[in-house]
């Protein structure tokens, strides 16, 4: 209707012989032009970071599906897009994922979250490793890091030297095995500047922070400090509604609460939805 309306106008100042307005451009598409600007500044850094190819028949195996697309990928999509009009409706950019307690497929949620990004080219995402306890997308990716997190907050490697790249706007920062006295490490000062240095350097549209369960160690309450909004997962027939209200809660405390994923549910209503969550 809004072009409609400014062909007719247009007509009509011709006709009259009124000088026709320039019209200015859409702010969206401004705001998107000014957003691919600045990953084109920061392209080099993103290049230069080791690039890593993964194995899609591994992935499949781990229950990672976003980095092609197709039905499999469509819920992780759906997630996807849900997430990033709802952080960019508030101006946020650090996501962490966590769940009540293991087992309730935080990780995965994550990978694959993080991956479905290699599909939209417009966006630059860096995927961290926070689970520094029980680690495990370097193993579900099947590569080896030659230095960890730890390594990295600790100011031991530059990011530059120990992240690796999926295509060209998908960074991850990994782990090679379990960390030891963990909280500490994350609820430093010291981490967070760290963070912030990688942000204000490259720059990344989201940041997505793999978390441990929160009621198994005090490691998310630590660091919920350095993230604008939480995804909790919550596993169907293991996680309980105690559970999520009391996740629910600490969070707020400290952040705030994007949404909690029922994961896992093998069953659904055909009448309400046509789209079933997987057993992920």
């Amino acid at each position: 209707m809004e072009k409609l309306q400014l062909a007719l106008e247009k007509a009509r100042r011709k006709r009259e012989g009124t000088p026709v307005p320039e019209v200015q451009p859409a702010q969206p598409a401004a705001r998107k032009r000014e957003d691919r600007a600045g990953f084109r500044e920061t392209a080099p850094l993103w290049h230069a970071l080791t690039p890593l190819s993964l194995d899609p028949g591994n992935l499949v195996r781990h229950r990672v599906f976003s980095l092609e697309s197709g039905d499999s990928a469509s819920e992780f999509d759906l997630l996807r897009t849900k997430t990033v009009l709802q952080m960019r409706k508030n101006g946020w950019k650090r996501l962490a994922i966590t769940s009540p307690t293991p087992g309730c497929g935080k990780t995965t949620t994550a990978a694959n979250l993080a991956l479905g990004f290699t599909r939209q080219p417009d966006k630059s995402v860096i995927l961290f490793e926070m689970d520094l306890r029980r680690p495990s997308l370097a193993s579900l990716f099947a590569v080896k890091p030659e230095f960890g997190v730890k390594d990295l907050l600790q100011g031991a490697v530059s990011f530059a030297n120990q992240a690796v790249r999926v295509g060209d706007n998908v960074a991850m920062s990994l782990n090679r095995g379990p960390t030891k006295n963990t909280s500490q490490l994350l609820q430093r000062d010291a981490t967070a500047r760290q963070i912030d240095a990688i942000e204000s350097e490259y720059q990344p549209d989201m940041m997505i922070f793999d978390l441990p369960p929160m009621l198994s160690s005090d490691d998310t309450t630590a660091f919920l400090k350095n993230v604008d909004c939480v995804l909790l997962i919550a596993g169907a027939e293991r996680s309980t509604v105690s559970q999520v209200d009391t996740c629910e809660r600490e969070i707020a405390e400290h952040t705030n609460v994007l949404g909690v994923v029922l994961n896992q549910c093998r069953f659904f209503d055909e009448e309400t939805t046509a789209y079933p969550y997987g057993d992920y």
